[in-house]
């Protein structure tokens, strides 16, 4: 074997990905597959359970509170990709660092903030923790004024999850930035297309969300797609990088 086959060239060792990350590397690989597969568990749901109302907060109330079990399990579902996705990105930026670490560093933060910021938010998306509560409240009401204040709190955590907000656009943002840097190396041109194509639709969608409607799906159904991608070229640099 030549030096030339046996070693990597200067320029190829200043840009590959840090040996030293490997452990997170192969976490990062893991996490993205759990993103997924968590994903996937809460769309069956969404789309096998009963409906739940789109608008409404006494129909909401109600729903809730004929398949309680079933509503919880769905919001506990939709908080658990948050802490995959932290991974994930935290994992991208220790692999990308080389290449720019400015970029890497921006929207590594801007991936980890948005999901961060979804753990603390009052809504999912698909619901919100707190309808649980404020339905157990409306069953328990004993005047239509008590249970006319609890489906018009009902109303704000439902407007919540219709309007844009700051987490739902900085994840777009950082997969954006982060994939306008893998066109570079590490990582193959089409997951970075891939993921080019998701950041942009990803911020139209959460831009104009509350008219967007069923094209919404498009930026959902891309996002998982590029973390699973990101997640086995993770998983795959970890076994590498001895």
């Amino acid at each position: 074997m030549s030096v030339s086959q046996g070693r990597r060239s200067p320029g190829a060792a200043e840009t590959s990905p840090d040996p030293s990350w490997r452990e997170l590397y192969r976490a990062g690989g893991v996490a993205g597959a759990l993103f997924v597969a968590l994903i996937a568990v809460s769309l069956a749901l969404e789309f096998s359970a009963p409906r739940q109302p789109d608008a409404g907060g006494v129909a909401t109330l109600r729903s809730i509170a004929a398949h309680r079990k079933l509503y919880i399990l769905k919001q506990a579902l939709w908080y658990g990709p948050s802490v995959c996705a932290i991974v994930v990105f935290l994992s991208l930026y220790a692999a990308l660092k080389r290449l720019n670490k400015s970029y890497a560093a921006i929207g590594a933060v801007a991936g980890v903030t948005s999901w961060a910021l979804t753990l603390a938010w009052p809504a999912t998306g698909g619901g919100a923790p707190s309808l649980v509560y404020l339905s157990d409240q409306y069953q328990a009401a004993t005047t239509d004024e008590e249970r006319a204040a609890f489906a018009a709190a009902a109303e704000g955590f439902i407007a919540q999850n219709v309007i844009p907000n700051p987490p739902g656009i900085l994840t777009p943002v950082g997969v954006l930035i982060l994939s306008l840097l893998m066109l570079r190396g590490v990582f193959h041109k089409g997951v970075a297309y891939a993921g080019i194509a998701t950041g942009v639709l990803g911020v139209v969608s959460e831009a104009l969300r509350p008219i967007m409607g069923a094209g919404y799906l498009g930026y959902g159904l891309l996002l998982p797609a590029w973390f699973l991608a990101v997640g086995w070229r993770l998983y795959r640099l970890g076994g590498r990088a001895q």
